[in-house]
């Protein structure tokens, strides 16, 4: 059953209307975006849908078909604090765009998901699926900059998730076959097209079996750790430094990392040394797809991937087995842990013609290891998409 045969049933009604939001890969660029770096993304043609109708006493009213728990506020009664559910996003959603508009008509609706949850942004396309239709209902006409501002507000200050806005942008501003080439430190962003002389290829989502929760993760720590050499190298080097929160690897020009980093804790060098190195590679793979060379493309997405193992040190039993099989199958260019690589699912890019030979290899070679996740692992083939249509 999807959202709309499920909103018919409970409503006994068609749904009004409809909003969808892709889910993205970032087969470059990982956990740069909230230290103000460069990313490189790509929607998929799977994401969140809503099936929803308006209610005019401003009671927001939606199930989901992923979770049991409904989710039932009033839009001018938020609850303060979130209740560590997958309602949060809408709460925070909500709480969030009230700040910038006057909300008064609610929504009745159902959401869902398209694949197993972790590692695609599903969190992200949640909260701009409802965005858009929250805004829909009461007249708002949202710009991109304010849904992505609005979007990100909801996970960092509601939800409790000190990520950037990688996500939020991919969602958005991403274009069938075109790589979206990034720079968050002033969200300059170039669409580069497939070259020509591309070969084909599809995106492929191998998802572990186990989902993740991010705010429950290490994610955070991440991001602290990072600010936290940020900080040091500027007290090293005498460069001014202000707030905590308001520090960036960015600021930091990458001599001062190399003149000062054996002064750091190691955990902080190794997280700063795969932000600089990550900002490279996000430059090299930006330059290949402009080439349409998908080799080149491919192994530096793989060389993402061990540095996210080594460096960032993230990557659950699961997911390190995905990527150690990822690279010595035939047919796949290149891959990494898609999202905050703790849980959830890897992504690749791969040719085509192995689609078969791919899936039965990594199938084999993952549950032979974890037969525990038979019926759990799965594997599924996208293609580029385009990212969410705003009125």
């Amino acid at each position: 059953m999807n959202a709309f045969e499920a909103f018919e049933q409970i409503y006994k009604k068609d749904a009004p209307y409809r909003a969808f939001t892709p889910y993205r890969v970032c087969p470059i660029g990982a956990h740069v975006d909230h230290q103000l770096g460069k990313i490189t993304g790509l929607a998929i043609d799977k994401g969140i849908h809503i099936a929803y109708g308006p209610k005019q006493n401003g009671v927001i009213e939606l199930k989901s078909l992923q979770f049991e728990k409904r989710c039932q506020f009033h839009v001018n009664a938020v609850p303060p604090k979130p209740e560590n559910d997958w309602a949060d996003y809408i709460r925070g959603a909500t709480l969030a765009l009230s700040r910038r508009y006057p909300l008064q008509v609610g929504m009745c609706g159902v959401i869902d998901g398209e694949l197993p949850i972790g590692g695609l942004s599903s969190s992200a396309a949640v909260i701009i699926t409802f965005l858009s239709a929250l805004c829909q209902l009461n007249g708002i006409r949202i710009t991109d900059q304010e849904m992505i501002a609005t979007a990100l507000a909801a996970e960092n200050n509601y939800v409790g998730v000190a990520c950037g806005k990688l996500d939020q942008s991919c969602e958005i501003y991403c274009r069938k076959h075109h790589l979206l080439y990034m720079d968050m430190l002033d969200d300059s962003y170039e669409l580069i097209p497939r070259h020509p002389d591309m070969k084909p290829y599809r995106i492929a989502i191998f998802f572990s079996g186990i989902e993740r929760t991010l705010a429950g993760s290490a994610f955070n720590m991440r991001v602290d750790e990072c600010r936290s050499a940020a900080y040091a190298l500027k007290a090293y080097a005498g460069m001014e430094y202000g707030k905590f929160n308001e520090t960036h690897l960015r600021e930091v020009p990458y001599e001062v990392f190399l003149r000062y980093r054996d002064r750091l804790p190691e955990t902080w060098a190794k997280r700063a040394k795969h932000w600089y190195t990550e900002m490279e590679r996000v430059q090299r793979g930006a330059e290949a797809w402009r080439r349409g060379d998908l080799e080149e493309f491919g192994r530096v997405s793989f060389e993402s991937g061990r540095s996210s193992i080594e460096n960032w040190e993230t990557g659950s039993p699961e997911l390190k087995t995905l990527y150690e099989i990822m690279t010595r199958t035939d047919g796949i260019y290149g891959g990494r842990f898609s999202g905050a690589g703790f849980k959830g699912c890897c992504m690749a890019i791969i040719d085509p013609d192995f689609k078969e030979s791919i899936m039965n290899q990594v199938t084999k070679e993952y549950l032979k290891v974890f037969p525990n996740l038979e019926g759990k692992f799965s594997v599924h083939y996208c293609h580029s998409a385009d990212g969410v249509q705003l009125d």
